[in-house]
């Protein structure tokens, strides 16, 4: 699979992105602790950034949740956290992007985006815990510092993928 350069919402970029949300739900679905979900969800928006686009990781990042308390996999008290939930996703995806496209030595604007995107992800739950949701204190601490460790483990985790896959790829494209 190469990187992003279909158009959004052409026959191939939605493919792409129903198949990287079909593989972020198996993770979801798989119904592992918080610390083995999260980074694996984390990692996958990312992924998908760079296969399909931000545009791609972000629509999967709005809709995991959503699917994820439908499904029963998201417990019941953190429904009003799924609004946050969401733009934590999407902030994460897009500054991730953004830092990517911006900085010219893709290692450097990988690194920044993923500590950016996972500080701004953090703040944005962490706020609404404290702010404005009514969570029972052991749901609202998962909404809080447990957030940033799993947006940076998944982004470690997607710049390790992502090397594996370039290398897998270059070398199918040369047999």
């Amino acid at each position: 699979m190469e990187k992003s350069d279909s158009k959004p919402f052409s026959v191939r970029w939605l493919t792409r992105t129903a198949l990287l949300l079909a593989v972020t739900l198996a993770f979801q679905l798989l119904g592992f602790p918080q610390m083995i979900t999260g980074p694996a969800v984390n990692a996958m928006l990312l992924i998908s950034s760079i296969y399909a686009g931000p545009t791609g990781g972000v629509i999967i990042g709005l809709l995991t949740p959503w699917i994820a308390f439908m499904r029963g996999t998201l417990a019941p008290p953190l429904a009003p956290m799924i609004p946050f939930i969401m733009l934590g996703n999407a902030v994460l995806v897009i500054i991730w992007s953004l830092c990517r496209m911006l900085i010219k030595n893709k290692n450097a604007g990988s690194v920044t985006g993923l500590a950016i995107g996972a500080v701004v992800k953090f703040l944005t739950l962490s706020s609404a815990v404290r702010l404005l949701v009514s969570l029972p204190p052991p749901v609202a601490k998962a909404m809080q510092i447990p957030q940033l460790y799993t947006a940076l483990a998944g982004g470690v985790i997607a710049l390790i993928a992502e090397k594996v896959l370039d290398a897998a790829f270059k070398n199918s494209r040369n047999e």
